[in-house]
């Protein structure tokens, strides 16, 4: 039995006890929005960069947002405490609530608010030593990626093709273009210098993507948001691909071949160590 504490419209309440009517619109259509928001040392991670990208969405789907980000720090702070505090994932998901099934906006339905924690998992030694293997596939997504939507099939189907052929991760390309990871943001590194798709419609503005690019600027190292192809995606002597809860995991192998020298390069080393070095920082209470 599962006791974690959740909360749900207006309820602190184990996740045991949770439910949503069947008529929920997230339920029947995907009419919805998340964030996942990663807590060190009970310490949410970036919490204001994730609820103005939460307000982006919510704006994209043209649902109002019922709280203030006072309100809403004040809720993911208590669910974290209530659960243990310490490594968590914290996911928090609006809809447009429980309504009958018409495709149009339903009038004066409130959303439904849900958030839960679960322990965060430590990326792999292994894999932050050998770093992992991605596949390119066709980004057979919408095009409103930068919405962070709960509707999330494509990207299912995408990344269970990568687990199909033995990789990790699949690496989608739109019209030519390398465009992120079915869940995650992507950088190339050529000569030293790194690279990341700009940000727009067809990818997600990422968190930990944007302070990647924070800890470069502040140490002085070389990057760029540009786009770039398959050809330059294959040619890099390094790949890396990034997310809330993988942190910044290392590409050595696509498509079946070598990447680089066939092991985390220099480049992502030392943004790796800048980024633990942030965490700490975090946990210590001297950066929010």
């Amino acid at each position: 039995m599962n006791t974690d504490t959740v909360y749900l419209n207006g309820k602190f309440l184990p996740q045991d006890q949770a439910f949503v009517p069947v008529m929920d619109r997230g339920f029947v259509f995907g009419d919805g929005v998340y964030e996942v928001i990663p807590a060190y040392g009970g310490r949410l991670f970036r919490l204001d960069e994730h609820l103005r990208r939460l307000d982006d969405s919510l704006a994209g789907i043209r649902l109002n947002n019922p709280m203030s980000h006072t309100k809403w720090a004040k809720i993911l702070k208590r669910v974290v405490n209530e659960n243990g505090a310490g490594e968590q994932s914290v996911y928090l998901q609006l809809t447009r609530g429980h309504a009958p099934r018409e495709h149009g906006f339903p009038q004066n339905t409130p959303p439904t608010v849900f958030i839960s924690s679960n322990p965060l998992t430590p990326v792999a030694e292994a894999q932050l030593k050998n770093g992992i293997a991605a596949i390119s596939l066709e980004d057979i997504r919408w095009k409103h990626c930068h919405i962070k939507a709960i509707s999330l099939l494509p990207n299912i189907l995408l990344r269970q093709q990568a687990i199909d052929a033995g990789a990790q991760e699949a690496i989608l390309i739109r019209d030519g273009q390398v465009t992120e990871g079915a869940a995650s943001n992507l950088f190339i590194v050529n000569d030293g210098l790194i690279k990341t798709p700009a940000k727009g419609p067809f990818l997600l503005p990422g968190i930990t993507r944007d302070l990647i690019l924070e800890l470069a600027a502040t140490n002085n190292i070389k990057y760029q948001e540009s786009s770039f192809g398959l050809n330059e995606l294959q040619q890099a002597d390094e790949i890396w691909l990034s997310s809330s809860t993988k942190e910044i995991l290392p590409v050595t192998k696509l498509d079946g071949k070598t990447v680089g020298r066939g092991q985390p390069g220099p480049a992502w080393q030392q943004i790796h160590q800048l980024y633990q070095n942030y965490k700490r920082a975090l946990i210590a209470g001297d950066v929010e």
